[in-house]
């Protein structure tokens, strides 16, 4: 898997992201993609081969492998690296809609037509509630993974013995022997504490995402409302001198 591209194109999302988002991409390929690719594919490398059971009867070895590992601890984590990261994906193709649409306008229009959009990657309109369904896609596949991954083993433990029973073609039950459980439980601690650290970040930026937008409403709200206080109060100022200038016009004629 080229993690490299991947990189260069979530790279190209920093810009239109929060502080939030930045720090969660760095903990993604620093702490996740780059264990990954550096040590966590080695050490899982020998799973299958190396995956010993004290008997003989042909298939059972692999019956018994497949009933504790329905998937692999290192695909079920690219699966999740890549699930996770693609929505970021969305934030820059609307970018780009929207500089697309911006094109055409003003090709259709001229150069010095009044633009479609103030800023093309300011989060406002549709492109915040784009964001804003891509973090909660994020979390809701980050929680989905972790959870997936506690029910193969439970509190995420790998154990040095696993007992095959009640499984053709075994006979009886049968011992079987993981290779290097104790390596692979701390790299499962390690991925399970990052991928923890990412749900916080992204929860974190949802919070702030959400109260930003809701200042923002407040303040336009009270710049409003002082506005139509003091049109009101104009033009009950002017009507009261209207009705003073018909008072000492009345007065006049009444004197001559």
């Amino acid at each position: 898997m080229d993690w490299k591209t991947l990189h260069n194109l979530l790279n190209g999302v920093n810009k239109y992201s929060t502080a939030f988002s930045r720090i969660w991409l760095s903990v993604v390929f620093v702490f996740r993609v780059l264990v990954y690719v550096v040590a966590a594919e080695k050490v899982w490398g020998d799973e299958q081969k190396d995956f010993d059971c004290n008997t003989r009867q042909p298939g059972c070895t692999n019956v018994c492998y497949d009933h504790f590992f329905p998937i692999s601890h290192i695909r079920l984590w690219a699966l999740q690296l890549i699930f996770v990261t693609c929505p970021s994906l969305l934030v820059t193709m609307h970018v780009a809609y929207r500089k697309e649409r911006e094109r055409k306008n003003q090709e259709k229009n001229g150069v010095n037509c009044p633009k479609l959009y103030s800023n093309t990657g300011k989060k406002h309109g549709g492109l915040w509630w784009t964001y804003l369904f891509s973090l909660i896609f994020k979390l809701i596949i980050e929680i989905l993974f972790l959870y997936l991954l506690h029910k193969m083993w439970d509190s995420f433990d790998l154990p040095r013995l696993v007992k095959c029973s009640n499984v053709d073609p075994c006979p009886n039950t049968v011992d079987c022997y993981i290779a290097r459980p104790t390596e692979k439980r701390v790299f499962t601690y390690f991925m399970v504490g990052a991928s923890s650290i990412c749900i916080v970040l992204t929860v974190c930026e949802i919070f702030y995402l959400i109260f930003k937008r809701v200042v923002q409403r407040a303040r336009k709200w009270r710049k409003s409302t002082k506005r139509s206080v003091s049109y009101s109060k104009a033009s009950t100022c002017h009507c009261h001198v209207k009705s003073e200038e018909k008072d000492n016009k009345s007065q006049t004629r009444c004197v001559a």
